[in-house]
C-alpha cells in the first residue's frame, strides 16, 4: 500500500531482521521501504531537465541520536535494495554503539528505481545509465535527507560490497565534502578499470577448488572433456540427455550457453563460499566450493559429477527434474555473469559502457574451456545489443586507476576465497588508504551478519573496520568544530 506525503513516497512497510552480534545484544530491525523524487539526469539543464522518478531506499532511525549520530549509507549496487540490506548485517550490528541512522539507497535502473518503468532499457532511454548519473543520485539522496532530518552535521560513512563497494570508495573520492570515510568491501578497482590480468579471474575460482582438493581441477577438465567428445560427434541428444537438459541440444551453436551455464555456477560456488548456509545470490549450503569438490569425487562419471555440482547452483531445493540452460544463464557483456531479469540487462549495459570485465579463460591456468572475451568481442556484441561502444579508458581517467594517493579515509576489505579479490587493492596506500585481508574470507564476508562459523579473521577484521570508521567520524566531527570556531 503506497501513500503519497510531501517529497516523499512512504511505503507502509516495516520488515525485522533478527541479527546475531556475538558480543553485542541482538537487535530486532525496523528497516522502512520510502521513495525519493530523485533527478532522471543530473547534468541536463535544458527544457527536459525537471523530469523525475521514484527512488527506493530503505531507512532505520532506531539507533540514531537524532541530529548528533553519524549516518551510514550503504551505495546500492547491482540488484534489488533488499537483497543488499538482507545480507548487510555489520552496519546494523555497528549502528547501536555508534548512535547511527541507517539507509540503504538503490541504484538507478534495479530493484524498483526504474527512471523510465518497463521502459528503461530501450536505447533511447538506457543511456542514462552510468556511474556518474548513480553517485549524483546518492548525494542528491543523501542532501535532501540531511535537510529533512537536521542531520547537516552528522557525518556520513559510506558502505558497499563488490561494486557497491566500487561506487562507496568513488563516492568518497566524488564527494569527499559529504562522505567521511567509506568500507569499500571486496571492489575489484584495478580489474574493472582494464588494469588487471584477462585471466586473473577463473584462475582464482580455479584456485578456490584446488585449495579443497588438488585433484578437483582435473575433475572439472574431466568433465569438459566429455562434454567435448560427445558434440565432436555430433551426439547431441546423449550430451542433452547426460547433463539432464529439459530440451535438446540441436548443434555446436549451442554448446556455449551449456559451458557458459557451468562455468558462471562454479564462479557463484567460489564467490558463495561462506563457512554457513545463505540465500544471497542462489541457496547455498555451507563450504559449496567443499560441497562441489565431494560430488565430483566422488562421482564415477566426470560428466555427471559436473552437473551435479553445477546443480548445487540452479537446483538447490532438489526439486527441478531438469535444467533449461538458456533460461538459467544469458550470455552478456560481462563474462562472470549478469544474472537474469531487469537487472540483468542494466549490468549488462554496464558491462558495454564503463565497466571493463574482459574475463577469459584458458583451460590451462584454470579449469575451464577456452572462452575468449577480447576488448574486439565486446565491442562486437555491445553494438549489435545496445548500438554502444565500450570506453576501455574511461574508469582509469574517471576514478584515478592505480593512483589513489590524493584519495583519503577508504577501507579496502578482500577475502582470500574471493576471486575478485586480486582484482581490488591487497595493500595500504597510506596511513588513511587502509587494505584488510581476510583469511578464508568470500565475497565480502565482513559486511554480513556475525556468525558462529565466522573465522577469527573476519571478527578481527570487523573489530579493525569499527576502529577505522570512528577515526574517519572523529576526524570529520574535529574538522567541523575547527570550522566553527574559525567562523
Amino acid at each position: 500500500m503506497v501513500v503519497f506525503a510531501p517529497r516523499y513516497v512512504w511505503l507502509v512497510m516495516s520488515v525485522f531482521f533478527l541479527h546475531l552480534c556475538l558480543d553485542r545484544c541482538v537487535q530486532a530491525v525496523r528497516l522502512l521501504e520510502k521513495e525519493f523524487e530523485q533527478k532522471v539526469d543530473h547534468f541536463d539543464f535544458s527544457s527536459r531537465a525537471g523530469r523525475t522518478y521514484k527512488q527506493r531506499y530503505l531507512m532505520t532511525d532506531q539507533f540514531w541520536r537524532k541530529g548528533v549520530g553519524p549516518i551510514f549509507l550503504y551505495t546500492g549496487n547491482e540488484g534489488d535494495v533488499w537483497s543488499f540490506a538482507n545480507n548487510t548485517g555489520l552496519m546494523f550490528e555497528l549502528a547501536p554503539s555508534f548512535g547511527a541512522l541507517v539507509v540503504f539507497a538503490e541504484h538507478r535502473y534495479y530493484g524498483t528505481s526504474l527512471p523510465f518503468g518497463t521502459l528503461s532499457f530501450e536505447r533511447e532511454n538506457v543511456g542514462l545509465l552510468s556511474i556518474e548519473q548513480t553517485l549524483a543520485d546518492f548525494a542528491t539522496l543523501l542532501l535532501h535527507l540531511q535537510r529533512d532530518l537536521g542531520a547537516e552535521k552528522c557525518p556520513v560513512i559510506a558502505f558497499g560490497g563488490s561494486y557497491g563497494g566500487m561506487l562507496s570508495a568513488y563516492f568518497r573520492m566524488k564527494y569527499p565534502n559529504l562522505v567521511a570515510g567509506a568500507l569499500a568491501a571486496s571492489s575489484p578497482l584495478y580489474l574493472v578499470a582494464g588494469l588487471g590480468d584477462e585471466f586473473q579471474f577463473f584462475r582464482d575460482v580455479t584456485a578456490d577448488f584446488e585449495r579443497y582438493h588438488h585433484k578437483c581441477p582435473n575433475m572439472v577438465r574431466a568433465g569438459f572433456a566429455a562434454i567435448k567428445s560427445l558434440a565432436s560427434k555430433q551426439q547431441w541428444v546423449a550430451l542433452s540427455s547426460k547433463m539432464r537438459l529439459c530440451g535438446d541440444l540441436n548443434s555446436s551453436n549451442d554448446l556455449p550457453y551449456l559451458e557458459g551455464w557451468i562455468r558462471n555456477a562454479f564462479t557463484v560456488l567460489a564467490m558463495m563460499d561462506y563457512p554457513y548456509k545463505t540465500t544471497f545470490m542462489s541457496p547455498m549450503p555451507a563450504n559449496p566450493v567443499n560441497v562441489a569438490c565431494d560430488i565430483l569425487l566422488k562421482s564415477d562419471d566426470p560428466l555427471t559429477g559436473l552437473r551435479d555440482a553445477a546443480g548445487i547452483m540452479y537446483n538447490s531445493s532438489g526439486t527441478k527434474n531438469c535444467y533449461n540452460i538458456f533460461e538459467d544463464f544469458k550470455p552478456c557483456a560481462d563474462p562472470t555473469g549478469c544474472g537474469v531479469g531487469w537487472g540483468s540487462l542494466a549490468w549488462d549495459y554496464q558491462a558495454c559502457t564503463e565497466i571493463n570485465l574482459l574475463c577469459s579463460s584458458n583451460g590451462k591456468t584454470d579449469m575451464f574451456p577456452v572462452i575468449s572475451f577480447t576488448s574486439a568481442l565486446r565491442e562486437q556484441y555491445c553494438q549489435k545489443q545496445w548500438g554502444v561502444t565500450p570506453r576501455q579508458d574511461w574508469l582509469a581517467t574517471q576514478y584515478w586507476g592505480t593512483d589513489l594517493r590524493a584519495a583519503s579515509n577508504i577501507i579496502f576489505s578482500n577475502g582470500d576465497l574471493d576471486p575478485w579479490a586480486n582484482g581490488g587493492i591487497r595493500k595500504n596506500l597510506s596511513q588513511s588508504l587502509v587494505s584488510i585481508m581476510i583469511s578464508g574470507g568470500a565475497h565480502h564476508l565482513d559486511l554480513r551478519s556475525s556468525n558462529p562459523k565466522d573465522p577469527p579473521s573476519v571478527i578481527q577484521a570487523r573489530k579493525q573496520e569499527e576502529l577505522l570508521i570512528r577515526g574517519f567520524i572523529q576526524e570529520a566531527v574535529m574538522s567541523e568544530r575547527s570550522t566553527f570556531e574559525r567562523d
